[in-house]
C-alpha cells in the first residue's frame, strides 16, 4: 500500500460497495520534491473511469512535511458506491455520526479535522531515527447498522540487518510490539464506545532474522568482518562447508544477499511463515486470515524486475490487514452465506515500488451487525 497504486482490475473483479485504501509514505521517499504531484494524482483518481460509480469519497492526506512534530505521510482514501445508502461517519469531537455526502479532500494539517484521530509515535519509541514518520490515522464508519473503525498504520522498520540478527526476537520487534500495543489500547480506551476494528497498513513485521539465517545457512560456516578502526562488526559472510566454500549469504546493515532467492517465492514463501512471529504477541487482540501470497517487501524498484526482491532486507510480510475478534466474527458470519473472502496481494509481476499492496475483500451479510445495532444507533440522522 505504498508508492504506487494499481487497482482498477481489483475494483472491477470484486466490485466493492465500500472501498478503503490506506497508503504509507504518501508522496514517496522524496516527499519534499514530489508532494506537489499528490493533489493532481488524487483529483485524477477521483475522476477516473474506474471510480465513476463511487459518488461519495473522503480523502485524508497528511502532507504537512514541515511539521516535524506531527508529519506521518499517511494517506487514507474511502470510496462509497452509488448503490450504498445511508452511510455515516463518526465525528470524534461531537461524538456522533454524520451522514456522508459528496466528495471531500482533507490535506496538509489533519489535526483540525474532527472526522479522524491521528497520532505520530513519540520520538523516544525509536531514538535511532532522528525524524520518524511513523504513526496512525483512525476513522469510524457505520454501514448497514455495522459500526467499525478503520486504522491506517505505519510501524517502525529494522534499521540494521546486523542488529536484527543479534537477538531473537530482535530489538526492532520489541519496538513494533510497543507501538502496536499503544495503538490498540488507544482505539479501545474509554473515550468512545467500543466497536469492531480493522488495522491495515505497513506494520514492518519481519521474519525472526536469527532463526531464518540459521535455517537458510544450516550447513554454512560464518566469517565475521570488523571495521579496522572501531572493531565493530560490519559484515557477516556465510559459506557452504563444501561446494568450493561458495558464499550463501552476505549480511550487512542494509544488505541481505542470499544466493537462492527463489525460496521466498516458491509456494508463495509459505515455508518461511513459521518465522513470521510478531503477530503472535497479539493473538487475543488481532486476527488475520491465512496468508497465501509471497512476502510483500522489499521488491525491486526496477520497472523490468516486478517479481524480483532487492537484496537490502530479508523478504517479509510487512503489509497486512488485521482485525479485532468481533470484526473476524462479522466477516466469518457473512462468509457462511457465500464464500467471498479474498486476502491477497496486488500486481504480482508488476513493479509497484518496494512494497506490494495487500488487500482484503469481503461481504457483510445483511443483518450481520444487527446484534449490536441497538447500541450504535447509526441509522439515526444526527
Amino acid at each position: 500500500m505504498d508508492d504506487s497504486i494499481r487497482k482498477p482490475q481489483i475494483v472491477h473483479t470484486h466490485r466493492p460497495h465500500f472501498m478503503a485504501l490506506h497508503c504509507q509514505e504518501f508522496g514517496g521517499k522524496n516527499y519534499e520534491a514530489s508532494m506537489s504531484h499528490v493533489d493532481k494524482f488524487v483529483k485524477e483518481l477521483l475522476s477516473s473511469d474506474a471510480m465513476k460509480e463511487y459518488n461519495r469519497a473522503r480523502v485524508y492526506l497528511d502532507e504537512n512535511y514541515k511539521s516535524q512534530e506531527h508529519f506521518t505521510a499517511l494517506g487514507s482514501f474511502y470510496f462509497l458506491h452509488e448503490s450504498l445508502k445511508n452511510i455515516y461517519q463518526f465525528d470524534f469531537k461531537a461524538k456522533k455520526y454524520k451522514k456522508v455526502t459528496g466528495k471531500e479532500i482533507y490535506s496538509d494539517t489533519l489535526e483540525s479535522t474532527p472526522m479522524l484521530e491521528k497520532e505520530k509515535f513519540p520520538q523516544d519509541y525509536f531514538p535511532e531515527c532522528k525524524w520518524s514518520r511513523k504513526g496512525f490515522v483512525r476513522t469510524r464508519w457505520c454501514v448497514a447498522d455495522c459500526a467499525f473503525d478503520l486504522v491506517n498504520i505505519h510501524l517502525f522498520h529494522d534499521a540494521s540487518n546486523l542488529v536484527a540478527w543479534e537477538t531473537s526476537p530482535s530489538v526492532y520487534s520489541g519496538i513494533r510490539h510497543k507501538a502496536l500495543g499503544y495503538v490498540l489500547d488507544r482505539i479501545i480506551d474509554q473515550r468512545f464506545e467500543k466497536v469492531s476494528y480493522f488495522v491495515f497498513g505497513d506494520f514492518n513485521f519481519r521474519l525472526d532474522s536469527k532463526s531464518v539465517v540459521e535455517t537458510l545457512c544450516t550447513k554454512a560456516t560464518m566469517q565475521t568482518v570488523r571495521a579496522a578502526d572501531t572493531n565493530e562488526v560490519v559484515k557477516l559472510i556465510f559459506r557452504e562447508s563444501d561446494n568450493d566454500r561458495k558464499v550463501m549469504l552476505q549480511l550487512e546493515k542494509k544488505l541481505f544477499d542470499y544466493s537462492h532467492q527463489e525460496v521466498f517465492r516458491d509456494n508463495n514463501g509459505t515455508a518461511l511463515l513459521e518465522f513470521d512471529k510478531e503477530l503472535s504477541v497479539f493473538k487475543d487482540r488481532l486476527y488475520e486470515l491465512d496468508i497465501s501470497f509471497p512476502p510483500s517487501y522489499p521488491y525491486s524498484e526496477d520497472c523490468s524486475q516486478g517479481q524480483q526482491y532487492m537484496n537490502t532486507r530479508c523478504p517479509a510480510w510487512c503489509d497486512r490487514v488485521l482485525m479485532s475478534p468481533s470484526a473476524k466474527e462479522l466477516i466469518l458470519r457473512s462468509e457462511s452465506e457465500e464464500k467471498v473472502v479474498t486476502y491477497d496481494h496486488i500486481g504480482p509481476s508488476v513493479c509497484m515500488g518496494d512494497h506490494k499492496p495487500v488487500f482484503l475483500a469481503f461481504r457483510i451479510a445483511p443483518g450481520a451487525g444487527k446484534p449490536h445495532a441497538h447500541v450504535h444507533k447509526c441509522c439515526v440522522v444526527q
